[in-house]
């Protein structure tokens, strides 16, 4: 297949006027068959949701098949080619059960397909728990993680940890050679999460979002994470941060360290009304998901309107977004051989797009769905 003179997504994060060609489920130096016009669009790579916990009325958390299938097939339908869903605080056993499904998993034809496992928690302070259920709260523990990891066949690709409870520098210390360790859900001053980052801790989950404000005087994680972490997560959904402080995020950060994510819960993709996350109740008006205390419990945004959200209403330029979206979170799961961008030799995940970012044509591993 030809996309014939479409405005791409480079690596750099520009764009030209090039033909794409496509063969065998992967971009390719040259190709015949099937020609599409893409004249006037832009063509950016299919994206990569390292953060989310389900839409279309699953939860990753189910550990079923259907479930995995559901939601991977919705991902797919908004351009998000590939998933890592994020478990919730459940007793080892439950997240045992749902990383022996994920492992019994394989990758449908019309579906996203499943890179990983992002385990959000257990391991994170009751102080700043946000929707995440407090009676399952577990000290970090980098055996538990190991046992869980064997039963997921590695697809555990983050651990999220709080480095200021007790045992967390340890734990951060003992795993980051075998995971990506990201910041999560934590009261972390800015000296106990500089150390978690020279322990190996490399990321911060949903920056602002479950831990201390940034302060000049106390400047805490957020602070840290300017000066020494490899990449932060941020959800643009328009309710999770501010305009003003995503444009600020992407030029104190730059947009090589970001990380867009769409934190979605299972109300992504349906109407208005009564869900739940991590076994809690869950009320969602618009994308607004909150607890009945009204704390905010993910979003009902998928990753695709998150990173057209961020450059319609927030600013930030369509490059810096598809690098947050796509280029960004390959790099982190240690697949950007695979996915992240338009090159030869990688996965044909890629989404057409008008002058408005609607969508005009998706395709899967070279098949337009």
């Amino acid at each position: 297949m030809v996309i014939r003179n479409a405005n791409a997504f480079q690596p750099d994060g520009t764009f030209r006027v090039t033909d794409i060609f496509l063969a065998d489920g992967k971009f390719v130096k040259s190709s015949a068959g099937e020609t599409v016009d893409a004249d006037g669009l832009f063509a950016i790579p299919g994206l990569v949701d390292l953060h989310f916990h389900g839409c279309v009325g699953y939860d990753f958390c189910d550990g079923s098949q259907e479930a995995i299938s559901a939601i991977a097939k919705y991902e797919a339908s908004v351009g998000v080619g590939a998933i890592c869903p994020a478990t919730m605080t459940y007793p080892e056993d439950k997240i045992g059960q749902i990383a022996d499904a994920a492992a019994a998993y394989h990758t449908e034809e019309d579906g996203a397909e499943l890179v990983g496992i992002n385990m959000e928690g257990p391991f994170i302070a009751a102080a700043k728990k946000g929707a995440q259920n407090a009676a399952y709260l577990h000290a970090p523990d980098a055996e538990m993680f190991r046992r869980l990891q064997q039963r997921a066949g590695g697809l555990f690709k983050l651990c999220d940890i709080a480095p200021e409870v007790e045992g967390g520098l340890d734990c951060i210390q003992s795993l980051a050679g075998e995971v990506r360790v990201s910041l999560a859900h934590t009261a972390s001053d800015y000296d106990t999460a500089k150390a978690a980052f020279e322990a190996g801790a490399k990321q911060v989950t949903h920056l602002y979002n479950a831990m201390q404000p940034y302060s000049h005087r106390a400047p805490g994680l957020i602070g840290a994470a300017c000066d020494f972490a490899e990449s932060v997560e941020l959800i643009a959904d328009g309710v999770h941060v501010h305009p003003a402080a995503v444009r600020l995020t992407f030029r104190a950060f730059g947009d090589h360290r970001i990380i867009l994510i769409s934190d979605s819960m299972m109300a992504t993709g349906m109407p208005d009304g009564e869900y739940s996350l991590g076994g809690q109740a869950v009320h969602v008006s618009g994308n607004l998901a909150t607890l009945a205390d009204g704390t905010i419990a993910g979003s009902a945004t998928n990753l695709l309107d998150c990173m057209r959200t961020a450059v319609r209403k927030m600013g930030v330029p369509l490059g810096s977004a598809v690098k947050a979206a796509s280029t960004n979170p390959a790099k982190a799961l240690g697949l950007y051989d695979r996915f992240g961008s338009i090159e030869p030799g990688k996965t044909a995940n890629l989404l057409l797009l008008d002058e408005s970012l609607e969508v005009k044509s998706i395709f899967l591993r070279g098949k337009r769905i």
